[in-house]
């Protein structure tokens, strides 16, 4: 488990920081404002859970079994599909019903971090 959360981390860390200078570079100008704020919201969640990922996966070397630790990194990559992947979606075709997959994926990141509070709760004495 640690080594899948580490590469999944990692792996979603440097498209975070792809997609991040693709917005910079490539959609300079051809984005509203509008749009910017949602590519650039969508970007900062993508690299704070790439980051949550790369700690599930340090924690789980010293609890390779756990159950919430698992759940906790799989909950962070369905936040990331949802939460960022609709935000990206969302700023970069303005079709609006995919701002409403946006919530779930938050809800992911929620249950996410909570699953690795109750780790924490566990792990330390």
């Amino acid at each position: 488990m640690a080594r899948l959360f580490i590469t999944l981390g990692a792996f979603a860390g440097l498209l975070a920081v792809t997609v991040g200078a693709f917005g910079a570079h490539a959609l300079r100008g051809r984005l509203d404002d509008y749009a910017r704020d949602i590519f650039e919201t969508a970007v900062q969640y993508h690299f704070y859970h790439s980051l949550a990922l790369l700690a599930v996966g340090l924690l789980a070397v010293s609890a390779p079994d756990s159950s919430l630790l698992r759940s906790s990194g799989w909950l962070f990559v369905i936040g990331l599909f949802l939460f960022s992947g609709s935000l990206y979606a969302l700023s970069l075709t303005g079709v609006k019903w995919l701002g409403a997959i946006t919530p779930l994926g938050g809800l992911a990141f929620i249950a996410g971090w909570g699953c690795l509070a109750a780790v924490g709760w566990k792990l330390l004495p």
